[in-house]
């Protein structure tokens, strides 16, 4: 694994947990954890549960005795990471989103189509699909219950950077984030939402906004909680290059059409992400702060017995859960990682593409691409480029 703050430790706890749970025909063994400063990845080895640790990511990649590549890192350096790896025959996880741009994003989509014809799986990691509500949800879409879809509606709402004296942490700097809040959890409700309607946004129109356009600089580069100055009592300040909030209306390619918002200054929400859609027979909706529910509105009922109902997403015949607790004992964020890493597992073990495949990551980013050039440019109708003949070259 390359890098070990909040997304290494939530995945170090899957591929910890993952053979505990789940019967997989391979076992997941933690080889070695990256990171830049010797001291820190020593100590996140240790507590992590790494056998071993280095600074050099390339050693990792040359090593024979190593498998798989998890690629948790900020977004700058997944491009290069991933392309070295899957040419060197490693599968690849990497965190979302994909890249900080089109084109590296159309490179490693492109590299791993190559990865994939020899062999070498690769996946991108949108963790929300994994939650078993979520899984039901797209089950029960795909099975008619709601009918043609009509309409989209997803937020993310957080509130951890809404102080203006939050330092500048490198989420809020485009050349290590590429954008902020758009591409941060914006680029999740995207994914979930053509995930379980199995529809492609194809145009947007959007405008995004920059509140604190600038902040004191971190005494250390980290992730939801650093801390300003440089531990003597001195500040100062630098430029925020990403979005704050971003909000957009899209069409589907299957005639929905949708709304988006993915703000991280949403005071008192601190991970708010909810999708609801409606139906010509029915909606759905998933709240991910009741994560372990979906609510279900069945209009085929009698008029007098209709109103949504509230399925406790528990049982063992529901996505996942067969592996966990008895009905009724809710799971939480965690599982959702040791899914993905259960998922991945049984892909490279059966030979299977695992989904999201790097080019499920590229459409994102080219919706993620076509949010900004609209926002930029007067929020006008802005079509989302298509990806297939460009990964094929």
């Amino acid at each position: 694994m390359v890098g070990y703050a909040f997304m290494g430790s939530a995945h170090s706890q899957a591929w910890r947990t993952v053979n505990r749970v789940f019967d997989l025909p391979l076992h997941a063994r933690m080889t070695a954890v990256c990171g830049r400063d010797e001291a820190n990845v020593a100590a996140a080895a240790a507590r992590l549960g790494w056998e071993q640790h280095t600074t050099d990511w390339r050693a990792l990649v040359s090593r024979d005795d190593i498998d798989l590549i998890d690629i948790c890192t900020p977004g700058d350096s997944h491009a290069e990471i991933a392309i070295a790896a899957l040419a060197a025959g490693k599968h690849v996880l990497c965190e979302k989103p994909l890249a900080n741009t089109i084109d590296e994003a159309r490179q490693m989509a492109a590299a791993a189509e190559r990865g994939a014809a020899a062999g070498v799986r690769s996946m991108c990691g949108f963790n929300y699909r994994r939650v078993p509500a979520v899984a039901l949800m797209r089950r029960m879409v795909a099975d008619g219950r709601i009918g043609d879809i009509r309409h989209v509606r997803a937020v993310y709402l957080q509130d951890w950077i809404t102080d203006p004296q939050f330092p500048l942490v490198w989420r809020l700097q485009k050349d290590k984030a590429g954008s902020g809040a758009l591409g941060d959890i914006g680029a999740h409700i995207i994914d979930l939402t053509q995930f379980v309607t199995g529809q492609r946004i194809t145009g947007v129109t959007a405008l995004t906004e920059t509140f604190v356009k600038e902040r004191p600089l971190p005494q250390a580069s980290s992730g939801l909680s650093a801390a300003a100055g440089d531990g003597n009592g001195t500040v100062t300040t630098g430029q925020v290059t990403v979005d704050d909030a971003a909000l957009f209306l899209a069409r589907l390619d299957g005639g929905a059409i949708a709304t988006y918002e993915a703000t991280r200054f949403a005071t008192g929400r601190k991970n708010g992400l909810r999708v609801e859609i409606n139906g010509s027979l029915g909606s759905i909706a998933f709240d991910f702060e009741r994560m372990n529910e979906l609510e279900f509105y069945d209009a085929t009922e009698p008029s007098t017995e209709q109103g949504f109902t509230t399925i406790l997403v528990t049982e063992p015949d529901h996505p996942y859960l067969s592996a966990w607790w008895p009905p009724g004992h809710g799971i939480g964020y965690e599982h959702s990682f040791t899914h993905q890493a259960r998922d991945l597992i049984e892909a490279i073990a059966t030979g299977a593409d695992p989904a999201p495949s790097f080019t499920d990551a590229l459409q994102v980013q080219l919706v993620l691409d076509a949010v900004l050039r609209s926002a930029g440019h007067g929020s006008g109708w802005t079509d989302v480029e298509p990806i297939f003949a460009e990964v094929a070259a």
